[in-house]
Formats: structure tokens, C-alpha cells, sequence
């Protein structure tokens, strides 16, 4: 994929009015919006029109003539190129205003439902919260080793040998990979060429143990240097339990192959959140940030309001966290998840926390939830964790279908979640709706959601 082309269409001067949903400030023209990377609401400024898209203009900042009161120094000197941290120039307080403004935004533009969005969970410290990172290798044009993030709409690298957002553990460890892939003479892979050894560097970090997983992606079975490599970076990098190997061959923009060999260590790191344990491979889906991940499970949780008569249907289980978490407050938890490894996890994580309350299955949820109910079996509570596609018509009709008292929501894209909300209004009342900041300094936001149905004993409140 190549950088994207930019074209001179002339300049303009203009005021950002609003933000669009991924963070780009909104300058109206006289024919069509321009949307600016880095300009803040309030701001003017000559602005250098790039390309046109559809009924839009895309521009970069030539000259700011007034700043915002709410502009900060951004800690990364290559925020603006990165494309990872489209706010680190605005004060985090207002970060947390936008994405409450973004849901019901959304709600309202998308759902057509006019209700109240809580103001957004945030973070006492901000920074250095991810507890995975992915960098690509590659080379610059001066034959040095690098790693950084793909600059927006590009496979270009930006250098980066610190990053404020992930562990700061990591940046170490990356960059000692590369001083020793130097030293060993390993070649970062090309992907025009198809030339070179290794692709990304992967690392996941434990929050309440001192354990930290490196996953190297090559693209090769084996090479010459591997264990050499191995053996220098554990000796560099001490902190470090466990390195595999994941080998991706193809010529393709997926990251990992599905081949992997662990070199050192026992293959998986594990991590707690609320008190329950989880083991975590490579592939492992697991929420970056542990400290808003618990804030986001206990709200869900809450807003459920399990007891120990209700049976909870975990939908889109993953490996199990919010599942296993909420198994402690109900009578029974049932988890489903169509990705099988996500099952064995799952399973994995109830046997070495020792719950017996909860069970998995491998199945499509709408499936399985149909399956369900024609076998006369109804779920008290269910608690639904869908991709960022947001869920599907069969799951979500079975629910209008089944009417379990309580449905909490937790969505990850608030789009695809209005779109979900104004099918189930049919026949439930959102009754909370609350952003968590699970990726501070970007312009995500995770969202948790309590319907209840219309016909709910109204002795079943909060």
C-alpha cells in the first residue's frame, strides 16, 4: 500500500467548528467541509488543500492564527506523522468531552434516539497504559534498522523509539531488537522486495505480574542468528518470561501467520483483572488498558445487576473475561464465541481460577441462542460484547424474541452500536449509557449500555 498521493488544490483560511468522528478538525468552505488533522475547535488557520474525496476536502495546516485555550505540547515529537494519537495536542478533560459527544452524537444522527450519555470514564494518568504493541521493522534509507507506526493511509514507517502510550517497558526491549539484529546481521523484511527475516516485533505485558511476552513475526521457518538472538535479548532484557516465534510467509498486510514455535519461556504470560487470572498467548484477545478494562467490566456488572437467581448469557465471550468475572454474583454463566481458540482459552481460564459456574461453547451467538430457546432454555441476563461490527439481526431478533430483563451492552464502535440500539428499542428502554476511555490520547471510546424491557417488573431497578 502505497502513501497516499496529495494534490495542490489551492489553500483556504478558515475556523474548526466541530470534530468529525475520527478526531479531524471540521472547517467549513464554501462549496464543501475540509477536514484538518490537528486543528482544535475554535482554532483558525491557513489551511493547504491535499485531496478531495466525495463532497470533502482534506487539508494540512499551513499556519495557525489564533490556538485553543485547551491546546497542550504533545509528549511525542511525531504525534501529528504517527497517525496513532490524534490528540495529544488537546487537554485530556476535553478528550473525554468529545467522546461523550461522539456517542450520542452517534445515538441521536444514527439511532434517532435522544438520550442521556453519562460523562466519560476516564484515566487518573493517561499515558503509558497499553499493554500490547506491534511494531513493524524495516529499514530507512540510510540501511539503519527501525520501528515505529505506519504514518496514516501508508505502509511508510515514522521511526519511533518511544512510544507515550504503551508500557514503557517495551520501548526497551525493542530497541535493544534491533541493536542485536544489527549485531547478528538480520535483515528487518522488505515488503517490496519480499527480501529480509523479521516483520513485526509484538510485546505484551503483564499489569499485576512481572511478566512480559515478544513475539517476533518472521518470515522464515528458521535463520541463521535465531537463537543467538534470543539468548542476547533475554540477557538485555531480563524482564522478559517468554519469546515465540511466529512465522508469516505470505505476501499479505495480516500481521500474524498462523504457524508459531515458543523459544523461550512457557509461550503465554498471565494477567488478572478483578481478581480473576487469564492466561494469554500470542493471539489472545485482551483489552490494552487494565486499568480502564476493570472500570469498564465492573460498570458493566453493575449495571446488570446479577444476583445469585439469575442465569447470564456471555455473548461474544472472547476468552472469557467478562464471563468469568461476573460468575462470582450469578447462579450460572453461559458463554458463547465463534472463534475456537477463544474457547480453549476461555475454558483454560475457569480451570486455573477453579470457577465451576460457568460454561463455553464454540458457536455462532445468534445460533446458539435460537438453539437455545427452542429447547425451552432463557437466559435471566445477558451481557453482549460484540466486535466492532457491532451484533447481527438473528442475534439481536432472538433477543426481542426471548426478552431477558436486563441487556447490557459494551461496544466498542459507537456507530454499529446505534445501529444495534435502534433495532432493540423496539422492545427496550435504554436506561444508562456510559463512555469508558479505553484509549486515551486517540479518539476511541468504548461504551457500556443497559436496556431493560418495556415490560419489566418495575420492582426490577437499580
Amino acid at each position: 500500500m502505497k502513501k497516499k498521493k496529495t494534490f495542490d488544490l489551492g489553500t483556504i483560511t478558515g475556523k474548526c467548528v466541530d470534530y468529525t468522528f475520527d478526531g479531524k478538525g471540521i472547517v467549513r468552505t464554501n462549496t464543501k467541509p475540509c477536514f484538518v488533522d490537528a486543528l482544535l475547535v475554535g482554532e483558525e488557520a491557513d489551511i493547504k488543500l491535499n485531496y478531495q474525496k466525495s463532497e470533502m476536502y482534506f487539508g494540512k495546516i499551513l499556519k495557525l492564527h489564533n490556538l485553543s485555550p485547551n491546546r497542550i505540547k504533545p509528549m511525542c515529537p511525531v504525534s501529528t506523522a504517527c497517525g496513532g494519537c490524534c490528540f495529544q495536542n488537546l487537554k485530556y478533560e476535553e478528550q473525554l468531552k468529545f467522546k461523550q459527544k461522539k456517542v450520542k452524537d452517534a445515538l441521536y444522527k444514527i439511532g434517532h434516539l435522544n438520550v442521556n450519555v453519562e460523562p466519560t470514564i476516564g484515566m487518573e494518568n493517561p499515558y503509558h497504559y497499553r499493554n500490547k504493541i506491534q511494531m513493524p521493522i524495516g529499514m530507512n534509507q540510510k540501511k539503519q534498522i527501525i520501528s515505529g507506526f505506519y504514518r496514516t493511509d501508508s505502509h511508510e514507517i515514522i521511526p519511533i523509539n518511544e512510544c507515550f502510550i504503551e508500557d514503557e517497558r517495551a520501548s526497551k526491549i525493542i530497541n535493544t531488537l534491533k541493536a542485536l539484529m544489527k549485531k547478528h546481521k538480520i535483515l528487518p523484511y522488505n515488503e517490496d522486495t519480499r527480501v529480509g527475516i523479521i516483520r513485526h516485533c509484538l510485546i505484551r505485558t503483564s499489569h499485576y505480574y512481572p511478566q512480559i511476552m515478544v513475539v517476533l513475526v518472521t518470515n522464515a521457518d528458521s535463520f541463521p542468528g535465531r537463537n543467538n538472538l534470543v539468548k542476547d535479548l533475554h540477557a538485555e532484557c531480563k524482564e522478559i518470561t517468554t519469546i515465540v516465534q511466529n512465522i508469516n510467509t505470505r505476501d499479505t498486510n495480516v500481521i500474524m501467520g498462523e504457524k508459531e514455535r515458543i523459544l523461550m519461556g512457557k509461550g503465554f504470560i498471565i494477567d488478572e483483572l478483578c481478581g480473576v487470572k487469564f492466561q494469554i498467548s500470542s493471539k489472545s484477545f485482551y483489552q490494552v488498558n487494565p486499568t480502564q478494562t476493570e472500570k469498564l467490566y465492573q460498570t458493566a456488572i453493575k449495571l446488570a445487576n446479577v444476583t445469585k437467581n439469575d442465569v447470564v448469557l456471555d455473548a461474544y465471550c472472547g476468552i472469557g473475561t467478562i464471563g468469568l468475572i461476573t460468575s462470582k454474583y450469578a447462579k450460572q454463566v453461559i458463554g458463547v464465541e465463534i472463534v475456537k481458540d477463544a474457547i480453549k482459552d476461555a475454558n483454560n481460564n475457569a480451570r486455573i481460577n477453579n470457577i465451576d459456574n460457568v460454561e463455553f461453547y464454540c458457536d455462532d451467538a445468534g445460533d446458539f441462542i435460537i438453539n437455545q430457546f427452542n429447547k425451552g432454555f432463557n437466559y435471566d441476563v445477558v451481557i453482549m460484547d460484540p466486535p466492532r461490527k457491532g451484533s447481527d439481526e438473528k442475534f439481536l431478533s432472538i433477543l426481542l424474541k426471548t426478552l431477558p430483563k436486563r441487556v447490557v451492552y459494551v461496544s466498542c464502535d459507537p456507530s454499529t452500536l446505534a445501529r444495534d440500539l435502534k433495532y432493540l428499542s423496539k422492545s427496550y428502554d435504554i436506561k444508562k449509557v456510559v463512555p469508558v476511555d479505553m484509549f486515551p490520547q486517540t479518539y476511541h471510546v468504548e461504551t457500556v449500555v443497559l436496556l431493560r424491557t418495556k415490560i419489566s417488573d418495575p420492582t426490577d431497578e437499580e
